[in-house]
């Protein structure tokens, strides 16, 4: 009787391990599906899936979280390429014309880096009566952070550009852009479900 007691509490022990390792997978799995059937929602779903699909378990099926995530990546990489940019525009083996666009377009990643902040900061206090006003200013920030992005490649525009330079900075702006504009489509299809 003992035995078959101790057979019992280990079978019942296994059973609920692997019934809870089974619904560990499927939350694993729903969450994932959640962001890749939510990144059809953007202009550039892969990319959307690639930055956001590592924080699907922050992220579950909620999309605010989901698009507050997308502001935050955007964020991180803004910050670091205008990082680089800084130190880039300090070599001495940039034109002076070089060096003015890499400034002009710190500045332009400055006012990005402004907007996506308060963004994620209003992000936060979305609720209740303030709903509408919070979701239009940060509507309006994630579009004037995209203006910037534009305005600051433009900077490296013409042939009198080192094509080094001008393609490598484009490429990150370009990215910047491409996070900018998927968080964008991710709060306004949030938007479109809340309102």
């Amino acid at each position: 009787m003992a035995g078959s007691f101790r057979f019992n509490h280990h079978f019942l022990a296994s059973l609920l391990i692997i019934i809870t390792t089974l619904e560990s997978v499927h939350t694993t799995t729903t969450n994932t599906e959640f962001v890749k059937s939510s990144c059809t929602f953007t202009t550039y779903p892969r990319l959307c899936f690639a930055s956001l699909s590592t924080q699907a378990s922050l992220i579950q099926t909620s999309p605010k979280v989901m698009a507050h995530a997308a502001l935050n990546i955007t964020l991180a990489s803004a910050k670091a390429t205008s990082a680089m940019m800084v130190r880039l525009s300090s070599s001495s083996r940039l034109t002076p014309r070089e060096v003015s666009a890499m400034r002009d377009c710190v500045e332009e990643l400055g006012d990005t880096l402004d907007e996506l902040r308060k963004s994620i900061g209003e992000m936060g206090q979305l609720s209740g009566s303030n709903y509408e006003v919070y979701m239009n200013d940060i509507q309006t920030w994630v579009s004037a952070a995209l203006t910037d992005e534009s305005t600051c490649t433009e900077g490296f525009e013409g042939d009198d550009m080192n094509g080094k330079v001008n393609v490598f900075v484009r490429g990150r702006i370009l990215v910047i852009a491409h996070l900018t504009s998927n968080a964008l489509a991710l709060i306004n299809h949030f938007a479109s479900i809340h309102g």
